[in-house]
């Protein structure tokens, strides 16, 4: 068990034959315990300190654990963030391929169904140049028979006329 200044001057020394001065043991004894006085409180305060340095070293070390794991868990949110932003652009690629494959497949559609309706139309329009070709040469043909010339040579006589009209509105009256 260490010495305490107490312990020091309390200490008493048994007397011999031609010791040590009294006076001179006393007053280095005094100086020993103001010493060693010191050193305790000097001891006590670096122990003091190095508690609140142990103290404010776990607080600080607690705060840098805290920060290592805030940025672990950012760093995994980030990245979970990025797989999803992944995922979701790999699922509108896909969304957007499928629309364009439809449009292109509906288009392509339509534009056999035009074409088809296209060569349709071409064949009514044949037919129908066809027939009204057909139609305007028998007329033609109708025009150019001397039945018309036949028509022209008939004369009636007005008076004729006149009286038969007579007839028919007196029939009618």
């Amino acid at each position: 068990m260490p010495l305490t200044p107490l312990d020091i001057h309390n200490k008493e020394f048994s007397k011999g034959f031609r010791g040590y001065d009294e006076d001179e043991v006393n007053e280095f004894l005094d100086q020993v315990i103001k010493d060693y006085e010191m050193i305790i409180r000097e001891k006590k305060e670096l122990e003091e300190k190095l508690n609140d340095m142990n103290s404010r070293l776990g607080h600080f070390t607690t705060i840098e654990e805290t920060l290592n794991k805030s940025i672990v868990i950012a760093q995994e949110a980030g990245d979970e963030v990025k797989r999803n932003a992944q995922k979701e652009a790999k699922l509108i690629i896909k969304e957007a391929e499928k629309n364009a494959d439809r449009i292109i497949n509906e288009s392509l559609s339509k534009a056999r169904k035009i074409a088809l309706e296209i060569e349709e139309l071409k064949k009514q329009s044949k037919v129908f140049r066809n027939r009204f070709k057909m139609l305007i040469e028998a007329q033609l043909d109708m025009l150019n028979n001397d039945d018309w010339d036949h028509l022209l040579e008939y004369e009636v006589d007005s008076t004729e006329l006149k009286s038969a009209l007579k007839e028919e509105e007196d029939s009618l009256a």
